[in-house]
């Protein structure tokens, strides 16, 4: 084995993609993420869509090891290194041969990243909670390669090939793998500079757009939702503006996988995993492979849609991982995170930990396939654990015995899997959705009225949260009224409210109102007579109006406040109307030349 294909996790290959001279980046601290650049310099577009491209492959002498990284300029620490070489492997106990795809999360490290695209304010205003850039944590999509190979010292050729993002598009990269890595196992580096350059001229992640991305002489035809579209709404049509040639390669969602397929094992405890993923309960998926468990994981926090999964999710994590023994301890609760692991061992590490979900291997008994079966933690083996939900937790609501009686049906008339995935998300969102209404519509209550908002003072605050209350409210407005299941409703409310996911949810809409508040309180300035208001005050007064005018139009300016481009038109004119009444030497301070 070469030099090259040698570097360890320490090591970069800095070669491939490197910038021409005249546009070598400053040299960034080790801790840095990619240089800050401006739009039209390289990777601006790429970095849109991707952190960079990892290659792994296996080295006798130091196992799992970086071959490449790219673009070259981009830094990775030694902790996220070691991270993702160890996460892109199956490990020994899985027994992958073949090509295996699959997804990890690891948490960035080494402080503060420069930002990874220049114009994320307008993504981040229009796009649904669940599909944000993920802060503080990297997906890692990984396409793994072992076929036996008789040059290789270890008669094996292993590799992975892997798509660094903090977009959770897993649907789309995962499409994008299946036309990249093959080619690339054969062809190696010159094919993944080029569909790096390729992915260099995509347009930007646009919520409510149609987007046609050329990648290996096909165009893959995506649909980013908006926060404002229906989750159920019909999948994109083909674009007709455009021949294009190839016909493109429809993918019906950038996020969304087989629910269905996914989900097949847990079927009839679906409603279970659905309160222990609403109360962010720590949750074990010990799984036969990275594949099942990372899409058992992604598919469980997906069931709270349009809700966000607030809290910490591993699709796929290995005894390796740098927060191993931050999850394992004794010494506290366990973190409320879901994991996803292949390896026994974790269920005698794990054993304190309240919820276990064992998967076995895919297998049909009848139509349905084989259900894990409820069992108390007391079962739990450290060896030859049988496949079960082993908890302690107890329902708040009743089994929908009708879904599992479509499903079946869907199965024994041979429906179609994305129909079958369909009704399964259709029942999770409305049991979400009825289940967040009452919290919404009482919240909605809290914010101020529009007509108690006047101009020229500090715009009324919102009323505060009281839980007593809300419980009262739900007597005539609860989740009764849209679903049909029974249950306790204010027990689960209530242990909702312990939850992160609540705390979340209170964050968000609370910024969401105070963020129309400031809208509201703008327009009721441009409305106002501006002439009348200056005529009795002092040019303290004045000046400090401006400043507030101008540090709200920035605000709206960022997409941080809806409001229409016609208030923010007069806002500009109001701050020239009152600059212009100010004398000249104030005026020069506050417009400089």
């Amino acid at each position: 084995m070469d030099a090259l294909s040698r570097a360890g996790p320490r090591r970069v290959r800095r070669g491939l993609g490197a910038p021409p001279p005249e546009s070598d980046p400053a040299v960034a601290p080790p801790s840095s993420g990619r240089a800050a650049r401006a739009p039209k310099l390289p990777w601006a577009r790429f970095s849109a869509w991707l952190e960079c491209v990892c290659v792994v492959t296996f080295d006798l002498e130091l196992g799992q090891a970086l071959e490449l990284v790219y673009p070259s300029d981009f830094r990775l620490t030694d902790k996220e290194k070691s991270s993702i070489c160890y996460l892109s492997f199956p490990d020994s106990h899985s027994g992958c041969l073949g090509d295996t795809q699959f997804s990890f999360r690891i948490r960035q490290s080494g402080g503060p990243r420069s930002p990874w695209h220049t114009d994320d304010g307008h993504y981040s205003s229009r796009a649904p909670v669940s599909l944000q850039r993920e802060p503080a944590h990297y997906f890692g999509y990984v396409y793994f390669r072992q076929v036996k190979d008789s040059s290789m010292k270890r008669g094996y050729f292993q590799k992975s090939l892997v798509l660094v993002s903090r977009l959770p598009f897993v649907r789309l990269f995962q499409a994008l793998l299946s036309l990249v890595a093959p080619e690339y196992f054969d062809k190696l580096a010159p094919c993944l500079e080029a569909v790096c350059n390729e992915i260099d001229q995509w347009p930007a992640p646009t919520p409510g757009r149609t987007l046609n991305l050329p990648v290996m002489g096909v165009v893959v035809q995506v649909h980013i939702p908006t926060r404002v579209d229906q989750p159920e709404s019909s999948p994109p049509k083909q674009c007709s503006q455009e021949n294009l040639l190839p016909a493109p390669v429809v993918l019906t969602s950038v996020h969304e996988l087989d629910l269905f397929r996914c989900l097949q094992p847990v079927l009839t405890h679906v409603q279970t995993l659905w309160e222990l993923m609403l109360l962010g309960e720590p949750l074990v998926v010990l799984a036969p492979s990275p594949t099942v468990s990372s899409e058992m994981v992604l598919a469980l926090t997906s069931c709270l849609r349009p809700l966000k999964f607030c809290c910490d999710y591993r699709p796929y994590f290995t005894i390796h991982d740098s927060e191993f023994k931050e999850f394992t301890t004794r010494t506290q609760a366990p973190p409320n995170v879901v994991l996803g692991v292949t390896n026994p061992f974790f269920i005698k590490t794990l054993q304190h930990w309240p919820h276990i979900l064992r998967i076995g291997e895919p297998k049909m008994s009848g139509d349905l396939p084989k259900q894990v079966k409820l069992k108390k933690p007391s079962r739990l083996k450290t060896l030859d654990t049988k496949p079960g939900l082993y908890t302690a937790y107890t329902a708040h609501l009743h089994r929908d015995k009708v879904l599992l009686k479509r499903l079946l049906k869907g199965m024994q008339k041979k429906r179609p899997a994305d129909v079958q995935s369909a009704l399964l998300r259709r029942h999770l969102l409305e049991l979400t959705q009825s289940f967040i209404f009452p919290l919404e519509h009482y919240m909605a209550s809290l914010m101020p009225l529009q007509r108690s908002i006047t101009p020229w003072k500090t715009p009324p605050q919102i009323r505060p949260f009281r839980q007593d209350d809300f419980l009262r409210s739900l007597k005539h407005a609860g989740p009764q009224l849209t679903c049909i299941l029974k249950g306790d409703w204010l027990g689960l409310y209530r242990r909702f409210f312990k939850s992160p996911h609540f705390d979340g949810w209170y964050r968000q809409r609370h910024k969401e109102m105070a963020q129309k508040l400031e809208a509201l309180h703008l327009e009721a300035i441009c409305e106002a007579n501006i002439e009348a208001w200056m005529k009795d005050k002092s040019e303290v007064e004045v000046v400090d109006l401006v400043l507030k005018l101008r540090e709200k139009l920035v605000r709206a300016q960022a997409h941080q406040l809806p409001v229409k481009e016609e208030t923010l038109q007069r806002t500009q004119l109001y701050i020239q109307t009152v600059i212009s009444s100010l004398p000249k030497d104030l005026q020069a301070v506050l417009c400089p030349p």
